[in-house]
């Protein structure tokens, strides 16, 4: 007896000095790792295979919600190994799931286990969840609601805009033919340099496309819309579209015509978009100017307003053009383009908008002399005078007065090349569009009734005129 009394302090420093190791050490978590899996062994398991496209090879949404989900869960820190990624901030960190790597969840007692797998069919990826037999009807259906309720919430808390691009080839990569990237452009209606009323009229007429599903399917049409941006490079355009996106908050799908192999391959690009984006073809006169033998005229209007363009709700459709006079009438007419807006050179009250900005001058004494230039009909573009004013920027006067030399360098080379063959008048013409200084009060305001829904001719798109903007093509 009393020899046993004496072994149990040397048996419980034992027992302590063994236990401390095992916490210390990884051997501990193998134990529990093997004990899990012989208890796993010992149960029937069923398996739900959840894949990232479906069989028309549309991204599959409960795949999108169910990653979402599952890089939330506090045991992906506590895996072997996982992806690391910056978030759209520099000091967010995000943990993603990679391939082959399983995580485990509980949900009302009950063990379940993801996997990500690659399929073998084109490397798209799978979640496959493995469950218990016995767990199965109890739990299933109200733990994916708990995974898409919670996916939802997590999408709203921290919805990012992403820009995706189209790969070269359809069958170079894992994820289909997009690739994105968070979507930082830090445009937006309010920072743009353009007539209030005319970006009063999108932001109504974007707004009124957002509440409009009913209104669509009741005439049993497409719920999208349709813009063209057209004008000189520099003016804006691709600006626009940014605060286009980031006041529907719509994911921006960048569609590079070069890039696609034939029309089929055009149709796929739109099947694999989704709901609720923004489609944007740039430079569309420039492509067809060139006559690409892959993708035809005939592809691209079936793209713009085919049968293929219903495969899909609540979408805005843009496209960008230098010019619209030698572009086939047929890309215009209504239902392929909805609303026109022109971007043209930079006029003199768009300057005053431009100095305010980027030099905080409201006014100047080089103003008169830089007014009677623009009148002049000498003129560059927002972007153009936007470079000279930020490498200017210490020194307001020194930035006017570099916009004045440019401007008079850029009108002495068009009077050069006038008086050289007379193609061109001098002046430029006139500005078209609804806000050209040509317009009379009364004719604006008839034009701007144009804006509500139906209220146009169904031969006739809408035409917002020109905008007076900030920004690059």
């Amino acid at each position: 007896m009393v020899n046993i009394m004496i072994l149990i302090p040397f048996l419980l420093v034992g027992l302590f000095l063994i236990l401390r190791f095992l916490f210390k050490t990884s051997l501990l978590l193998i134990l529990l790792k093997k004990f899990q899996c012989l208890e796993d062994w010992l149960h029937v398991h069923q398996l739900y295979r959840v894949p990232q496209f479906n069989h028309l090879f549309q991204e599959n949404e409960l795949y999108v919600k169910v990653s979402t989900y599952l890089n939330s869960l506090p045991s992906l820190e506590d895996s072997d190994f996982t992806n690391l990624f910056t978030g759209s901030k520099s000091n967010d960190i995000l943990l993603h799931l990679d391939t082959d790597q399983t995580i485990r969840d509980v949900f009302l007692g009950a063990r379940v286990s993801w996997t990500l797998e690659k399929s073998e069919n084109g490397g798209a990826r799978v979640l496959v969840l493995r469950i218990r037999k016995n767990d199965k009807r109890r739990i299933l259906r109200p733990y994916l609601q708990h995974i898409l309720s919670v996916a939802g919430d997590i999408s709203q808390r921290k919805k990012e805009i992403k820009l995706r691009m189209n790969v070269d080839s359809p069958s170079s990569g894992e994820n289909g033919r997009w690739r994105s990237v968070p979507f930082n452009h830090p445009a937006s209606f309010d920072t743009l340099v353009m007539d209030v009323d005319l970006k009063n009229k999108v932001k109504a007429d974007l707004e009124m496309f957002l509440k409009s599903k009913q209104f669509y399917q009741r005439l049993g049409r497409v719920w999208k819309r349709s813009y063209l941006l057209y004008g000189p490079s520099g003016t804006g355009k691709s600006s626009f579209v940014a605060a286009m996106a980031r006041f529907l908050n719509f994911d921006v799908y960048d569609i590079d015509l070069s890039k696609v192999s034939d029309d089929s391959d055009l149709k796929m690009l739109v099947l694999q978009s989704t709901s609720k984006s923004m489609i944007v073809v740039e430079d569309l006169d420039r492509f067809l100017m060139e006559k690409s033998k892959n993708v035809s005229l005939r592809g691209i209007l079936n793209f713009m307003d085919g049968i293929i363009s219903c495969c899909g709700e609540e979408r805005v459709m843009v496209f960008t053009m230098n010019s619209k006079d030698e572009v086939d009438e047929a890309l215009l007419r209504p239902g392929r383009i909805d609303v026109h807006i022109q971007f043209p050179l930079c006029d003199f009250p768009c300057f005053k908008h431009l100095a305010n900005n980027y030099l905080g001058v409201k006014e100047h004494k080089l103003f008169p002399q830089l007014e009677e230039i623009f009148q002049g009909g000498a003129s560059l573009s927002p972007a153009e005078i936007g470079e000279i004013m930020i490498s200017n920027r210490s020194s307001p006067t020194r930035a006017l007065k570099s916009v004045i030399s440019a401007m008079q360098t850029n009108a002495g080379a068009k009077s050069r090349r006038v008086s050289g063959d007379g193609a061109e008048e001098i002046g430029g013409g006139e500005q078209g569009g609804l806000f050209s200084r040509e317009h009379s009060v009364r004719d604006f305001r008839k034009l701007y009734g144009l804006l509500k829904m139906g209220s146009r001719r169904k031969d006739e798109p809408l035409d917002l005129g020109s905008a007076d903007k900030d920004g690059s093509n």
